[in-house]
């Protein structure tokens, strides 16, 4: 990467934690939307009230807001939890920590609706064909139908990891040296902000055509032996 005055290596500094955050938060979002999907498709009606309340109140609140309100709340919260059991220590929670929080609760809200589609069209046949082989309820969701599910949700999870890996840069609004805040510093100091916005730009770019290579690459290994209409 060019000098850009002495700031190039903090650029990348800065996208070598926005890559750790968002593949953290992606983990974190995976399991609350397959855990989402499970409970929303669950019989059991406290469930599915919790899934559609979790959905509901994630995707009607604006991103930064929910980073800025894990943030800031739940040092709050965890101060009032641990003093219940005569903790009087300040806890703080990182920015890196609040992002992976904020980022994953959002990430998972959305894919529980692409999990949900994708287990609601695998046929119920399947099912009954796992139990009628001696299959348990475990083995019959791991061999059978998640395979299945990862197959047909990964398309929408790909756009998903997309929109994600560009809410990072809301995380630098509380400090975390992402891409966005190490290019808020170099701008700070050599007034200079089309050329290091326009740097930020290049790496988000970047960053962004990797990802669609690599979600390319799992979708052709996914469907390897699917016959395509």
């Amino acid at each position: 990467m060019i000098d850009l005055s002495g700031f190039g290596n903090q650029l990348l500094i800065g996208a070598a934690v926005t890559v750790e955050l968002a593949l953290a938060s992606l983990a974190v979002g995976l399991v609350l939307g397959l855990l989402g999907a499970s409970a929303k498709l669950s019989s059991v009606k406290t469930l599915q009230w919790i899934a559609n309340g979790y959905t509901t109140i994630i995707r009607g609140i604006p991103e930064l807001l929910t980073v800025l309100i894990i943030y800031f709340g739940a040092t709050t919260v965890l101060m009032a939890v641990a003093g219940l059991f005569g903790y009087d220590e300040y806890i703080e929670i990182g920015p890196f920590a609040a992002g992976v929080t904020a980022l994953g609760l959002t990430f998972g809200a959305y894919a529980t609706e692409v999990f949900r589609g994708a287990l609601q069209s695998i046929p119920k046949g399947q099912n009954e064909a796992a139990v009628a082989l001696g299959m348990g309820r475990v083995r019959t969701f791991y061999r059978i139908i998640l395979p299945q599910v990862w197959r047909m949700a990964l398309p929408g999870l790909g756009n998903l990891f997309l929109v994600l890996l560009k809410d990072t840069a809301l995380v630098s609004v509380v400090g975390l040296d992402d891409i966005m805040r190490k290019a808020n510093i170099a701008v700070s100091s050599t007034k200079e902000p089309f050329l290091f916005y326009s740097a930020a730009a290049v790496l988000y770019l970047g960053l962004t055509i990797v990802s669609m290579g690599i979600v390319y690459f799992l979708e052709k290994r996914a469907n390897r032996g699917i016959k395509r209409a």
